[in-house]
This record gives C-alpha cells, sequence and structure tokens, in this order.
C-alpha cells in the first residue's frame, strides 16, 4: 500500500500519514455504490431527507472530534466553526426544499390535442466529488448533499493535503446505517482522483484551472458531464461616491478571510481616481489591525499557509510586483513561526495589469489596489482575466453600481458588500471563462445539476386508426 506523509500547516512536520486507496479497489468500491443507489433512490426523497437530517443531527452532537481534525488540516478555528456550521445548514436547508424540487410533475396538455407530455427526473447513478483543501468538509459536502438527494450515490475524492477529516468524519456516516451504503470517501492523492473518473458517471471537481481541464478532458473522453468550480482573480469597482470606511472593511474581509485561501477571494481592487490614495490607506489601515494566529490558534484573524506549495505562488508574486514597481502599503513578507507559514495582511500600490498580482491566482491575504478614471475603464480593467468566477461593485448610486455589475464578465456581483455569494445560496449562478463549467451550485438549479430528464409522450386518443393518417 502506498502511504501519504501529510504536513501540519502550523508546525511544518509531518505528523499524519494515511494509506492511498488501491486503484484496483475501485472498480468493486463502484459496484457496490451503484447496487446501494437502487434502493436509496427506490426509497423516495422523503426518506433521503430522513437520512441527511439523521447525519446533520451526529454531525452537531460530536462535532467535537471533526472540529479537532479540520483545525489540525488547516491551522485554523473561526472558519472551522463557520465550515460545519454551514454543512449542518446546508443539509437541513436542502432537506427543505428537496420535496418541492423533486416533486413528480402532472402531465401536461401540448399543440396536438390528444398526445400530452409527462417529465421524469432520473439521477446519475454514481456521482465522483474531487474535493480541494481550502474548506475540506465543506467542499466535500457542497456537490455531495444535493446529489444525494437527487438520488445519486456519491464517492468523494478529498485531498490528500488535508486528510484528517475523513477519519472522524466516516466514523459519524457510520452510524447513518441508511445513508453510509451510499455515501463514501476514498484517500488518495490525484492519482486516484483520475482512476476514479473512470467509474463516474458524472464528475464535480473543485480546484486549478490547470487540474479543471485535465478532468474536463477525461470526463469528454468517457462521455460523461463535469461539473468545474475553478480559480479565481475576482475585482471589486469602488466608485468616488462611497463610504470609504465601510468598504475598506469590506474588502479586507472578502480579501483576506480565511487568509485569502478561497477562490471568491476579492484579489484585485479598482478604486477610481479621486479616492484611490484615500481607499488604499484605509485598507492598509483595516489590514494592519487584522493579526495571524502564530501563537495562540484561537487568537488572529490570519492562519497559516495550508498548502506549503502556495508559498512559492505567493512569493514569487510579491517579488514580481515588487521588481515592478508596487509599492508595498503595509504587510509584503511571509513569515515562519515554528515551522509553520503566515502570509503577512499586505495591501499593494502603484500596481498595473504587467504584473501577477493583478493577473494570476494569488490565494493568499494580498489586496492590491490601481486607480481608474471611467466606468468603462474600470469594466475593461476588472474584464481584462482569464477568471470569471465572482466580483463585487462599491457605489451608493444604485444605478450606477448595477450599470457595472451588468457590465462584469462573472458569474455572481456582490453589490456594496464582498463575497455574498458565500452566503447567499439562493443566487443561481455560473462560472464564466475559465473559471469553471456546469450548472450553478447555488439555488433549485443546483439539485438539478443530478437530473437527467425524460420526456413521456403519450397518445390519449385510443382509436383504430394512428393520428399520423
Amino acid at each position: 500500500m502506498y502511504s501519504i506523509k501529510v504536513r501540519n500547516p502550523r508546525t511544518g512536520r509531518i505528523d499524519y500519514r494515511f494509506e492511498q486507496t488501491e486503484t484496483e479497489e475501485l472498480a468493486l468500491v463502484a459496484a457496490s455504490l451503484r447496487d446501494a443507489q437502487k434502493q436509496w433512490l427506490e426509497g423516495g426523497v422523503e426518506m433521503r431527507c430522513r437520512m441527511l437530517l439523521e447525519l446533520a443531527a451526529a454531525i452537531s452532537e460530536q462535532r467535537g472530534s471533526l472540529f479537532d481534525a479540520l483545525t489540525a488540516d488547516t491551522g485554523r478555528t473561526r472558519e472551522t466553526e463557520l465550515e460545519i456550521n454551514a454543512v449542518i445548514s446546508s443539509m437541513e436547508r436542502w432537506c427543505r426544499l428537496a420535496p418541492e424540487l423533486l416533486a413528480a410533475e402532472e402531465n401536461k396538455k401540448t399543440s396536438i390535442p390528444f398526445i400530452e407530455i409527462g417529465r421524469q427526473a432520473a439521477p446519475y447513478p454514481l456521482t465522483v466529488v474531487i474535493s480541494p483543501w481550502n474548506f475540506p468538509l465543506l467542499l466535500s459536502c457542497i456537490d455531495a448533499i444535493p446529489a444525494l438527494l437527487a438520488g445519486s450515490a456519491v464517492v468523494v475524492k478529498p485531498s490528500e493535503i488535508t486528510p484528517r477529516f475523513v477519519e472522524p468524519f466516516s466514523d459519524i456516516l457510520a452510524a447513518v446505517t441508511g445513508l453510509a451504503p451510499v455515501f463514501r470517501f476514498l484517500q488518495g492523492d490525484g492519482s486516484l482522483g483520475s482512476a476514479l473518473i473512470d467509474h463516474a458517471d458524472l464528475v464535480c471537481f473543485t480546484g486549478s484551472v490547470k487540474t479543471g481541464r485535465q478532468v474536463a478532458e477525461a470526463c469528454a473522453r468517457n462521455f460523461i458531464p463535469a461539473q468545474l468550480e475553478l480559480g479565481g482573480k475576482d475585482p471589486a469597482i469602488v466608485t468616488a461616491d462611497t463610504d470609504i470606511e465601510r468598504t475598506a472593511a469590506a474588502l479586507c474581509w472578502g480579501g483576506m478571510v480565511n487568509a485569502g485561501q478561497s477562490c471568491l477571494s476579492i484579489e484585485r481592487v479598482y478604486a477610481e481616481a479621486p479616492i484611490c490614495h484615500d481607499l488604499t490607506a484605509a485598507i492598509a489601515q483595516e489590514a494592519r489591525s487584522l493579526t495571524m494566529n502564530t501563537g495562540n490558534i484561537d487568537e488572529g484573524e490570519i492562519g497559516p499557509i495550508i498548502s506549503e506549495a502556495q508559498r512559492d505562488i505567493i512569493e514569487t508574486h510579491l517579488e514580481d510586483a515588487a521588481g515592478k514597481g508596487a509599492i508595498t502599503e503595509c504587510g509584503g513578507r511571509i513569515t515562519e513561526h515554528n515551522g509553520g507559514l503566515w502570509c503577512q495582511p499586505t495591501v499593494l500600490s502603484n500596481v498595473d495589469h504587467d504584473m501577477l498580482v493583478m493577473t494570476d491566482e494569488t490565494f493568499g491575504p494580498i489586496l492590491p489596489v490601481m486607480a481608474f478614471d471611467t466606468d468603462e475603464e474600470a469594466i475593461e480593467l476588472a474584464n481584462d482575466t482569464a477568471y470569471g468566477l465572482s466580483a463585487a461593485v462599491f457605489a451608493n448610486d444604485a444605478g450606477r453600481a448595477r450599470h457595472i455589475a451588468g457590465k462584469l464578465e462573472a458569474g455572481a456581483i456582490s453589490i456594496n458588500d464582498a463575497a455574498l455569494t458565500s452566503v447567499m445560496h439562493e443566487g443561481e449562478k455560473q462560472a464564466f471563462k475559465s473559471s469553471g463549467m456546469g450548472g450553478s451550485r447555488m439555488g433549485p438549479a443546483s439539485i438539478r445539476r443530478f437530473l437527467r430528464s425524460k420526456a413521456l409522450i403519450e397518445n390519449t386518443q385510443l382509436c383504430r386508426d394512428p393520428w399520423w393518417y
């Protein structure tokens, strides 16, 4: 068996290991899940809701072990509390919505008087979820929950960088006997995820654009759908009539929560020229008030860099910006504490699109601020990217804000706030450009991603002569 070593993000030490699932086992696992899925589907949506609510209650009751594992995985506590709560509330929310969203439809009349059409939804039997390291539990469940309620069986391959939560979560799941046969976690590196695609009917992947392309290509070869949520380089446009202090606080939250390790983080700010200096100063002041949780994990807003490989990307972006004339208003360095790595909350000015920090995904607590003169210029700058996940607009003039938002090439636009897509689950959206493809993870459309539609076309006129005569 292949043993994978896991680094602790707070100490830098290898203090955890797990055995990778052998690829030879996948056919048996897939067959077992497919077999169990038939009974899972036949049990009906009410039964599936009961099982998911039972899991939600079990997580709530036994959250201690899950919390400890996630904390060890990620080196932070505040976001871990939010992550567990979000998974529980997601299960409860979907169980409220699923019965209506999955209800059978009555036959409908058509343009031909004696022909009616009914619709039947058939779930993909086996959904494979390949999830990332930044929110290990939440992003393992964000696709799995609606897929299960739709009637699919689900196997999750979480990131090998943050695997500690799998053991306590699997223990909790095992006690929900009606759910465990159709919801499995398999551990391993990218090679296992790649092998799993050959056993899937549908794949949900969250991660980098580079790996997402490989997943999409593999799914295309197998002629199965891929639901991809990939990277972002989210812009924020700030007009001169906004409340500078409030906007600075929102931008710092949107750019630096979870140490910027989120695909929907604000990663570049465009400020209207008359307020650019004052806004930059306000953001820097706000950023200086944030502290890193280097000593006490329960204190400080900025946790460690979770993936050691991310350090090289962040350092490259900072060095590239400095070499091309960017001014560091605060922060600007990665520091080591007892073996762990932390990026200081950083604000940069005098930046432009020749710099990597304005064009490539950084995934760190860094906010570069650039001035603009006209709305058209701001829109052009914001859209000058390969990404199109989300964005933000700050303007007291509601009409102006909506006009700018409507011109941005991104799936979700927060107006007068940042990263609202992380808390507003009703807003259906899709990724633009290289930030992904497939249906919306938000709103009713999310559960429909896991269903195929059958049209039942019925001739209700029972006569001897066929209608086409």
